[in-house]
């Protein structure tokens, strides 16, 4: 293949800045080759080196005496559970590939993430997902949610892990730019921790599983890109995945290193064999020389630009010694999957790489990578003038509704708040047989098996509160995401992010971007959670218009024993109804104001994180103590919809309630509105006493507000809702 001559107008092609292309020519002291350039625009593209991020996800807490592996230094972050056991967990976006290709963007986001998991060491247990579309009435949409959905469960059930958990949201925004962010966890011994680093001269450079193929070149590239009509030229950029080759990947990996027979190893995502390969020797200040000439290949006449960059599906990259080599060739070959040695470690901090033996790259590692010497940027912030149309609103101005009736069976309808069991029951949540509290609560419990602990796990973000103030909104979806894992009974102990945003280029995009790196912080360091690892995915535009700020959460819980895991729906007629926290008169950014106005306006509910703190230990005690028989929070939707939630049992009969309020303002804002720092608890009469004292104990405010009887729900004379009907409408029966 004849190469193109390299110059500024091909490197500017390869998404590098002139600045970029400059320092390259800078530090190899000539003019780069064709390979060169193509695995310097991949490393330093915003996918890659986070370039326009890292400033600022370096401030998030990243520290607990629990952290074995920390944000930033291995493919996944890494906390103990106690008992020489560990959760690996993550997330991260697969969102330009399922725009244009859903079925195998969905699909291999899936597979990504998984793999970032047992790298490390860890055996998946199970997977969460956090989506977000257009108008569910347009075609379109339709289509490309269809393919996404059958994508998660295609690679999942195939895989063989559970997908227990997630949510599904519907905004006009998303339409063009839909959100797919994937979320695997993992259980691991400490024993097996591994690195993704290239030690020891010397050493063998492996590559490992699936053939590499042109699919996926520049995947990385097109995913720091805004998206518009020519997106879809990159189909061919979006890698196809083989969820059966991974499930082998998954053992012969296990075997490998539970017998100690590799020294490092890293999954090829993103930028495929040149992201590990550098990365790897970058972290151990080592350096790596390959010949691509070498890597098993399922196409003729692929060249080293190709195969650096492709981001085929299921391959790995081992560091091995000399001495084990046979063993670990041995077990892949049982496993009937490719491997190969293409290169070894070096003294000489160089990424450098040969084709038949033909120079055709020679780069210090260092200067490729994050943390190393990748271009690091602050972009220009500026107040988003569309706050200020926002913000000039007055709620009261809202009509009250005719029928309160009707607004309960209209919220319970809308796309965001109805059921989901439609979507999930594609997914095999039971298999592994670890699932207790399966998909539809608020988090999902996980049995640790031959133990008596169990984990917690729930993703959430509000996009609406982030649109209207993205700092309150960012520390909201940490405190609803930590609400949703106490109200199973776990103590949340760590989260994992997935940031998505518009261009940064834009100073009003980059502002939401700091507001909301300000309020992950703040709320984590309250809450005592670190931040083990995420992803950032900027470029969420298509033709111009950005997404809203949605920094989701992934929560991670942690019940010490799994027979106080607490479910979701009112369990005896005559139990007391209580409300954790209090009601207020927000209502900016609920799905009510939607129904309404067919607009978000306002401010968000304000988000108080020593209350959710307070909420938090009241929470966990009275767990402790047995005293609770259901629990749930309050958000999309408000009280109202959280109760109605409650009545519905998982047998698909229906549990009543009254209730009676003491209304301090509007009552339809206090029903419908989405303040925070609120659970729903259903008691037995007996531990009336018990729970009140728990409570007094943290100056927990709560309120009993009526109790559980008939298959009706009453609220004052305001609510008197046939709970079939609701029911009906709220699965779409």
């Amino acid at each position: 293949m004849t190469e193109p001559v390299v110059n500024l107008e091909l490197a500017l092609s390869h998404g590098l800045s002139c600045e970029e292309y400059q320092k390259v020519i800078e530090k190899l002291g000539r003019i780069p080759s064709f390979t060169e350039l193509g695995i310097v625009s991949v490393m330093w593209s915003e996918h890659a080196c986070y370039k326009n991020s890292i400033k600022y996800i370096k401030r998030l807490p990243k520290d607990s005496p629990n952290m074995l592996a920390k944000a930033g230094e291995e493919n996944a972050g890494v906390i103990d559970i106690g008992d020489n056991l560990a959760i690996c967990f993550k997330i991260e976006s697969h969102n330009h590939p399922s725009a244009i290709s859903p079925f195998h963007g969905a699909a291999t986001g899936v597979g990504g993430i998984l793999r970032d998991i047992f790298t490390m060491g860890a055996r998946p247990i199970c997977c969460l997902n956090s989506l977000r579309f257009g108008n569910p009435e347009d075609p379109k949409v339709k289509s490309t949610m269809k393919g996404v959905i059958e994508g998660i469960a295609h690679y999942g059930n195939c895989f063989g892990v559970p997908t227990v958990g997630g949510e599904i949201y519907f905004e006009d925004c998303y339409k063009g730019n839909p959100l797919v962010n994937a979320m695997a966890v993992g259980l691991m011994e400490h024993k097996n921790l591994m690195t993704a680093s290239a030690t020891g001269p010397g050493n063998f450079v492996l590559i490992v599983g699936g053939k590499t193929g042109r699919d996926g070149i520049h995947g990385t590239t097109f995913a720091s890109e805004e998206l518009n009509e020519k997106s879809e030229d990159h189909r061919a950029s979006v890698a196809i995945g083989d969820p059966f080759m991974q499930k082998l990947l998954l053992e012969a990996t296990m075997e490998v290193i539970e017998r100690k027979l590799i020294i490092g190893i890293q999954d090829m995502g993103a930028a495929g064999l040149t992201c590990s390969s550098s990365e790897m020797s970058a972290k151990a200040g080592t350096g790596i020389e390959i010949d691509t000439a070498l890597v098993p290949v399922r196409e003729e006449n692929m060249s080293a630009y190709e195969i650096l960059l492709s981001e085929s599906q299921e391959r790995m990259l081992l560091i091995v010694t000399p001495g084990n080599y046979n063993h670990v060739v041995e077990i892949f070959n049982k496993w009937d999957l490719n491997i190969a040695k293409i290169g070894h470690v070096t003294e000489d901090k160089m990424f450098r790489v040969r084709h038949n033996g033909i120079l055709k790259a020679e780069i210090p590692s260092n200067f490729l990578v994050l943390g190393g010497e990748a271009p690091v940027y602050d972009r220009a912030v500026e107040f988003p003038a569309y706050l200020l149309n926002k913000r000039n609103y007055n709620p009261d101005d809202m009509k009250h509704p005719e029928c309160y009736n009707q607004v309960l069976k209209d919220l319970l309808a809308s796309p965001n708040i109805a059921s989901k069991k439609s979507v999930y029951t594609q997914y095999d949540h039971m298999i592994q047989t670890n699932t207790v509290i399966e998909p539809g609560s608020d988090a999902a419990v996980i049995r640790i098996k031959n133990t008596n602990k169990a984990i917690a796990v729930a993703v959430d973000c509000n996009g609406r509160h982030c649109y209207l103030d993205p700092y309150i909104g960012a520390m909201s979806a940490v405190a609803e995401a930590a609400r949703n894992v106490i109200c199973t009974g776990a103590t949340p102990i760590a989260i994992t992010n997935n940031l998505n945003f518009g261009n940064p280029y834009k100073p009003e995009v980059y502002w939401t971007f700091v507001e909301t790196i300000k309020g992950i912080e703040k709320a984590c360091n309250v809450f005592g959670t670190p931040v083990t690892g995420g992803n950032v995915s900027f470029n969420n535009e298509r033709s111009g218009l950005a997404i809203y700020p949605t920094p989701t959460i992934g929560m991670l819980g942690l019940l010490d024993d799994v027979n106080n895991a607490i479910t979701t729906e009112f369990k005896n007629i005559e139990d007391y109804i209580y409300l954790l926290g209090s009601n207020s008169n927000e209502i900016g950014g609920s799905e009510y104001q939607k129904l309404i106005l067919n607009d978000t306006m306002g401010y968000p509910p304000l988000c108080d994180l020593d209350l959710e703190l307070t909420l938090q230990k009241t929470m966990i005690h009275l767990t402790k103590e047995k005293v609770l028989q259901s629990a749930h929070d309050c958000s999309d939707g408000g009280l109202a919809v959280a109760i109605a939630e409650k009545c519905f049992k998982k047998d698909g009969n229906v549990l009543g309630c009254e209730i009676n309020l003491d209304f301090k303002g509007r009552p339809d804002f206090e029903l419908f509105g989405e303040s925070h720092a609120r659970i729903i608890v259903s008691i037995k009469p007996s531990d009336t006493l018990k729970f009140e004292n728990i409570c007094s104990m943290y100056n927990q405010k709560f309120c009993k507000i009526g109790r559980v009887f008939g298959d009706k729900l009453r609220v004052n004379n305001l609510l008197n809702s046939d709970l079939y009907e609701l029911r009906r409408v709220y699965e779409k029966l």
